[in-house]
């Protein structure tokens, strides 16, 4: 017997919070990406501590849920997985696009673009195929894709734009051998401008560093 694997285009529908409101006196707009096992209205509470007057934050929701624990009590979420990636960024992107076109972000906003963890691999994914204009673009204790490349960040004005990484010094994911890869990645990517936030703590979102990124 045969199999063959086939492939349709359909409609889908999808679920993104925001915090806060978008008024005249918005000054920067979060897009923010949450990790592995997170749903979105879990993750917005990290940006708690942020002002609420200038601060409107976009939570897109990874698309994939599942019961986390197999105690089919929690529910978390995942982004991509190993299999039929390049279909499923491609989706993802699709379902970005239609978060913002329905936000409809005014042009003299401060766009901060923030991963964590997974989040990290959509975010860039994200930025490099897009090429938005961002104040700032920070990535929380996650790896950059191999498939990037220097050339698909030269868009970037390294004069307006802020690159934060930042993770915990016992972040049980980042080994020494991949932190020291992770490393050379960020150096190529970004041309050397990178800044570099480290916290004790391990693989776990800190409200004060967000708080701090600006």
């Amino acid at each position: 017997m045969s199999n063959t694997e086939k492939t349709v285009t359909y409609t889908t529908e999808n679920t993104y919070l925001t915090q806060n409101e978008l008024t005249p006196k918005t000054k920067n707009v979060w897009l923010v990406f949450h990790g592995i096992g997170y749903l979105s209205r879990y993750f917005v509470k990290y940006f708690n501590g942020l002002h609420p007057e200038e601060n409107y934050i976009l939570v897109p929701q990874a698309p994939s849920k599942y019961y986390l624990k197999n105690e089919y009590k929690y529910v978390g979420a995942s982004w991509l997985t190993k299999e039929n990636t390049a279909t499923e960024v491609k989706n993802v992107l699709n379902y970005i696009d239609a978060v913002l076109e329905a936000e409809n972000l005014p042009d003299d906003v401060n766009l901060i673009l923030f991963g964590f963890s997974q989040g990290v691999s959509v975010a860039t994914r994200w930025l490099a195929s897009k090429k938005p204009r961002c104040k700032m673009v920070a990535l929380y204790a996650g790896g950059i894709p191999n498939e990037l490349t220097a050339t698909d960040f030269e868009f970037l004005d390294q004069n307006a734009t802020e690159i934060k990484i930042i993770y915990g010094d016992q972040d049980e994911y980042l080994t020494p051998d991949r932190l020291k890869g992770e490393k050379i990645k960020i150096e190529t990517l970004f041309q050397g401008k990178a800044d570099i936030i480290t916290f004790k703590g391990g693989h776990e979102v800190k409200p004060e560093i967000i708080k701090n990124l600006i």
